[in-house]
């Protein structure tokens, strides 16, 4: 079980406030990792850390808004100054918004595209291609290389119903992420791994009006629906990423790169028959 260990290693959790980033850092950290985690909102990193400190575990917050590049390159310096190295990182930043998703009595046409390019922002620059350039290339200088982690979603491998800028912006993640781990591989950084998680289907603030009713908090129509595609006929917890995040952070996915793993409760397996 050595081969699972984190500890010795600083791991950085962007979007680490959010309910997803927060269960994997807290995972991490349980692994043995010094964690940073940063988001939007510094008062709820500050808190979150303060819970894992408390524990027992090593964690300080940060603020960060991955879309904007000079404050990524700053909460670098910070995390830097603070751990003097980064050996992972988790790029847990992502959303969607209501105005880029299509209403049951709506149309594409009838898309806001300023709501579209605000999330494909979010999701791709924000939740991937800026956080691995900055971030990526401290860690390409590290001696035994690290492991980037990119968050992507059941939406990238088959486009869901009204959600079309998420799930466009949630498939470039994966290509994204295989096309920087052969880039770095073959670029003189071997030790430098670059996956992804796709997460099936959670309940988070950015999804829970899509799936639940917000007056009874019964399940709707489309959250009835994917659970019933679910094979494991429920939603996951938060807890149940961590086993993978752990895993393609560890020495254990040293020979593992490029790829994406579903942790989705049979999700991308069924095919509804």
């Amino acid at each position: 079980m050595d081969l699972f260990t984190l500890k010795g290693k600083n791991a950085v959790i962007l979007g680490g406030a959010g309910v997803l980033g927060a269960a994997m850092a807290r995972g991490l950290a349980e692994a043995g990792a010094s964690v940073a985690i940063a988001g939007r909102t510094h008062q709820k990193t500050l808190t979150l850390a303060e819970k894992l400190t408390k524990a027992g575990l090593q964690a300080r917050g940060y603020q960060a808004d991955t879309t904007d590049e000079g404050r990524l390159r700053a909460v670098l310096d910070e995390i830097l100054s603070d751990f003097g190295r980064v050996d992972v990182l988790v790029n847990a930043v992502g959303g969607n918004q209501p105005g880029a998703t299509i209403g049951p009595e709506a149309s594409f046409f009838d898309a806001s595209a300023e709501a579209l390019r605000q999330v494909v922002d979010l999701n791709v620059f924000g939740g991937a291609v800026l956080p691995c350039m900055i971030f990526g290339k401290v860690m390409a200088g590290n001696l035994d290389g690290g492991s980037i982690i990119n968050i992507s979603s059941m939406a990238s491998y088959r486009p869901l119903t009204r959600v079309v800028g998420y799930a466009a912006s949630k498939a470039a993640v994966n290509n994204f992420t295989q096309w920087l781990a052969v880039e770095m591989a073959t670029k003189g950084h071997p030790e430098l791994r670059v996956n992804a998680i796709a997460p099936g289907f959670f309940l988070t603030e950015q999804n829970r009006f899509l799936l639940t009713d917000e007056k009874t908090g019964e399940l709707t129509a489309r959250g009835r629906t994917i659970q019933q595609h679910t094979p494991m006929g429920r939603f996951g917890e938060p807890e149940e990423l961590i086993g993978a995040a752990v895993w393609l952070a560890s020495e254990a996915a040293r020979f593992v790169t490029g790829i994406v793993v579903p942790v989705d409760g049979g999700f991308s397996a069924f095919s509804g028959v």
